[in-house]
């Protein structure tokens, strides 16, 4: 939607049709930050948003200048969108509405001509000579001086994001990197996972093995969720993850307090509070369904007062509140919200997204190998590189 915005503002001569396999467009961008949509993020120094990438950061670097969250936001504001920016520094529209996010697109695109055609899945793509073929599922045939391919990944299967794209960039010469499911949550082995269900921290330091990450994090039935998890599951995107292979996840639920500050704060509370049984006293630092976990996991019984906590007892404690560690046997399959591989970089101008081994084709968003953490980063970047295509489309010389 936004490449073709950029030809059709840029280059109005052009005729501009979008093939959109879903009855409706935008499915993804409805759905997403719980149907609120996270437009973009807050965070408008590049540098510091191209760190929000685990995979593309630097491929993105052009796109993201050219088209950052401010002059994002600048668009849909001017369209019509206004914008609210949340304490997270997460970009929302003030109706809380990813229709309108939608609608402001679609209503521009066909303002200025653009022939949109739902319900059409595309099956093959073909070049010829300088023009290409473009074949739809029930027959109908377009014939383009230039293809701009924005199918997505193989995330959120339920809005048309099957992994099509795949198949036409490697019918049309590309390589794919290796494919594996990003921002998902983590299944947790230990049994006693499941009486935390909505237990939630808005800070902690969570570990997984080189990779570590400080944010919100959540437990459900089955093991972690949340920002902080998504991000480490985008880091470990390509790793096996199995009850045979297991990784270690270790949490630290005091990240602002060194272990020694910890130490002296505990000791504290327990000459002030030397009568209260350990769950009791453990509730004062943690939400009470955690207690009963870290008291049975410092083997102290829970009918054991404060007091009464000798040295051992309280470096168990402590041990426990800083390198809390659970067993991770597995991702939540089918809930991952974006993919981690696509389409190799190698073979894209980072100027203009156009294929540099097929004229004429152009690339944009998770498709590529390229995935952000949530935040707004995976739509900022669908933003920036669609603009960036869209605008060399749009160039005479192009086609």
């Amino acid at each position: 939607m936004m490449a073709a915005v950029m030809v059709v503002d840029q280059n109005p001569e052009c005729k501009i049709v979008i093939l959109e396999k879903n009855a409706y467009l935008g499915a993804k961008v409805l759905i997403s930050g719980g149907g609120r949509c996270n437009v973009t993020t807050g965070i408008f120094d590049v540098k510091e948003l191209l760190k929000n990438y685990p995979r593309g950061a630097k491929f993105l670097m052009t796109a993201m200048f050219r088209f950052p969250p401010e002059k994002v936001m600048e668009w849909f504001e001017e369209h019509g969108v206004p914008l609210k920016k949340e304490d997270d520094s997460r970009i929302f529209p003030v109706s809380d509405k990813g229709k309108d996010v939608v609608g402001a697109l679609e209503k521009h695109l066909r303002t200025h001509g653009v022939e949109i055609f739902c319900n059409t899945e595309v099956k093959r793509i073909v070049k010829n000579g300088e023009q290409f073929t473009v074949t739809s599922k029930n027959g109908s045939k377009f014939i383009s001086d230039a293809v701009i391919l924005t199918t997505g990944g193989n995330a959120y299967r339920n809005t048309g994001s099957t992994g099509d794209g795949y198949a036409f960039a490697e019918a049309l010469g590309h390589k794919l990197t290796q494919l594996g499911p990003s921002l998902n949550s983590l299944e947790i082995a230990e049994k006693w996972v499941g009486g935390l269900a909505g237990v939630s921290f808005t800070k902690a330091k969570l570990i997984l093995g080189t990779y570590e990450r400080t944010g919100a994090f959540v437990f459900t039935h089955r093991g972690v969720s949340g920002p902080a998890v998504f991000a480490l599951s985008s880091y470990v995107a390509h790793e096996t993850i199995s009850a045979r292979e297991p990784l270690q996840l270790t949490v630290d639920f005091f990240p602002n307090e060194k272990f020694e500050t910890l130490e002296h704060r505990l000791f504290d509370l327990i000459q002030k509070n030397p009568k209260k049984n350990l769950a009791n006293f453990l509730d004062i630092l943690l939400p009470k369904s955690l207690c009963g976990v870290v008291a049975s996991l410092s083997n102290i019984k829970n009918s054991v007062n404060a007091g009464e906590l000798n040295k051992e007892n309280r470096r168990a404690i402590l041990h426990l509140l800083k390198k809390f560690q659970m067993t991770v046997i597995g991702r939540s399959g089918g809930e991952e919200f974006v993919t981690a591989g696509g389409v190799d970089l190698s073979q894209i101008n980072t100027n203009t997204m156009e294929s540099k081994i097929c004229p004429g084709l152009y690339f944009a968003g998770e498709v590529l190998d390229v995935d952000g953490f949530t935040g707004g980063f995976n739509l900022q970047a669908a933003w920036a590189t669609g603009a960036l295509a869209g605008s060399s489309v749009s160039r005479p010389a192009s086609l």
